[in-house]
């Protein structure tokens, strides 16, 4: 013991004199504090969530009242493509910064996108919100997450991580239901509107609430503003291909095959330019690491499903079931219900066992099976029959997501958990795009083939597939109708089944998930004198021998002194 205070109190005459170094230390926060935090991540990742959803049901009354029909996938693709650009930078720029200034400015810029939404005149600048509120609300969601790991060892996140998958969950449901409920009663503004007092309250909780430990700098942070460039530009053509291919434009269009150049060549330089950068926004290093490589890959490909299920079976239960919008909301439940309740039980167990590597195994293998039974799905078949399918799919995806970024945070330091949290919602959200572009590609494809040859001429308005809506197809005669329910049945549920081999290819990633434990500490790293780093800290600051990695707490039970 004296020789340890010995040691620190001459180290300590030497720090002005010598370079400074890392070390790494652990400081957990007790539950107590720890509740606040969590609560205030939670209304964040709620505003983040109800933005993408509130407006579904409300976009046929948007688009009427601006006159902007021919705009209207804009409203959606303009926040969908500024927030997939924002979420690697978000992640890089928080791990450099600290976590909670760049918070408040995805805040910020999300509550300045909803005012402008809520006086929008037109539709031009509808859609200049939606690609503010886009560039907020891309890091809404990744910071909650990152700053959850920030404060809470990964042995015991599960738990939290959970609920906050539940959150995208209930958002899911709740999302239309109020938007349709807002355009009905109040009016579609309130849609935007209700982000102001709810990102109030987040923004107010973030600076008062959000006690995260500061991180040492020894240097200004140089931002990999090329990367940046780069990302933004290949990340654009990737979505807008997704986007505009099979729709607004054919597969072998000039237009869309120029965006797959674009794509190939900006992506490669991307990549370039990250291996040359000093602080990447995706180091490639990153994917030298199994357990950050499979399970983005496996996210990746479990999300083309999960978001055709989310953005086509409404649509087919009031086209094919004969549900109203309203009805077609709630008959999601059962899925959403199901990954809402199974996220937070799953998590508390992985937190009570430490065990996580066979939760998402069973559960792309219950999400496969899900899937392939949808695709047997007839207009004969019971509506009780279509729910299980959807609870199964709940199951599988509550299983499985939150997991799989749980099994990278694990893998990386807490310096760089932002990065790497942000990388893999990253390529999770650009699976999900091209997940939503090449179901709605294959379904509108098959569904003009098919009504085109089944329907007499002159047999709908405009004697076009286009002008169908859920009114128009239940007051057509009993025949017709059969054959448009019919022909939306064959046209979407087995496209699911080509689904099938992601999945699968999915799981066999996961097989080679390397099980590391859980850490049950958080390293930091902190600024000290090289002459300390090596040996004995001073003992005043509370440090103890660096090799021997204890906490404070533990020094404490030792006998060492504070």
């Amino acid at each position: 013991m004296a020789e340890l205070e010995k040691s620190g109190s001459s180290s300590q005459n030497a720090t002005n004199t010598e370079k400074s170094t890392r070390r790494s230390t652990s400081d957990t926060p007790s539950a107590r504090s720890i509740v606040p935090l969590f609560i205030t991540l939670m209304v964040i990742m709620l505003l983040a969530s109800l933005s993408q959803m509130v407006l579904s049901s409300a976009l046929p009354t948007i688009v009427g009242e601006l006159h902007g029909v021919e705009h209207m996938m804009w409203v959606t693709t303009a926040y969908l493509l500024a927030a997939t650009i924002m979420m690697p930078i978000y992640g890089n720029v928080s791990d450099l910064l600290g976590r909670k200034p760049v918070l408040i400015g995805a805040i910020t810029l999300f509550l300045v996108g909803s005012i402008i939404g809520g006086v929008a005149p037109t539709m031009e600048w509808l859609i200049v919100a939606r690609l503010v509120q886009g560039l907020g609300g891309g890091g809404l969601m990744i910071l909650s997450q990152a700053a959850i790991a920030d404060v809470v060892p990964a042995r015991d996140r599960g738990k939290y991580m959970g609920i906050m998958g539940g959150v995208f969950a209930f958002s899911s449901v709740a999302g239309p239901l109020l938007g349709g409920w807002l355009t009905e009663g109040p009016g579609w503004r309130w849609a935007f509107w209700m982000n102001v007092p709810l990102g109030a309250i987040a923004l107010v909780a973030t600076i008062v609430l959000l006690k995260l430990p500061k991180r040492a700098q020894d240097e200004r942070p140089k931002l990999d503003y090329l990367g940046m460039a780069l990302l933004a530009i290949a990340t654009s053509c990737l979505i807008l291909l997704a986007t505009w291919g099979g729709s607004t434009y054919e597969w072998v269009s000039p237009q869309i095959i120029g965006l797959g150049i674009g794509v190939v060549v900006f992506g490669a330089l991307f990549v370039w330019a990250e291996f040359k950068a000093e602080s990447p926004i995706i180091p490639m290093s990153m994917f030298k690491k199994r357990n950050f490589t499979l399970p983005t890959i496996a996210g990746l490909l479990i999300a083309v499903p999960m978001f055709g299920v989310i953005g086509y079976m409404p649509t087919y239960f009031q086209m094919a079931v004969g549900a109203s919008p309203q009805e077609a909301g709630f008959l999601m439940i059962p899925m959403m219900a199901s990954m809402l309740i199974v996220s937070i039980i799953i998590g508390a167990l992985i937190s009570k066992t430490g065990r996580y590597k066979i939760w998402p195994l069973i559960g792309m293998i219950v999400l496969a099976a899900g899937i392939t039974g949808m695709s047997f799905i007839t207009v004969e078949s019971p509506v009780w029959v279509i729910s299980i399918g959807l609870a199964m799919i709940g199951i599988g995806l509550g299983m499985s997501q939150q997991v799989l970024t749980l099994i990278v945070q694990n893998t990386f330091p807490n310096r760089i958990v932002g990065t790497a949290t942000a990388a893999n919602n990253y390529f999770r959200q650009v699976g999900g795009s091209l997940g939503s572009a090449i179901v709605g590609s294959l379904f509108v494809g098959r569904l003009s083939s098919i009504l085109s040859q089944d329907l007499p001429a002159g047999s709908t308005p405009n004697d076009g597939v286009n002008s169908l809506t859920p009114e128009i197809v239940n007051s057509l005669p009993e025949g017709i109708r059969s054959i448009v329910v019919n022909g939306y049945n064959e046209a979407l549920m087995p496209i699911f089944l080509y689904m099938v081999p992601l999945i699968i290819a999915a799981i066999i990633m996961m097989v080679f998930v390397q099980v590391v434990p859980l850490a049950t500490k958080i390293e930091r790293d902190e600024v000290v004198p090289e002459s300390l780093a090596d040996g004995h800290l001073p003992v005043a600051t509370g440090a103890i021998h660096i090799k021997e990695n204890i906490t404070y707490g533990e020094a404490e039970e030792r006998g060492v002194d504070k």
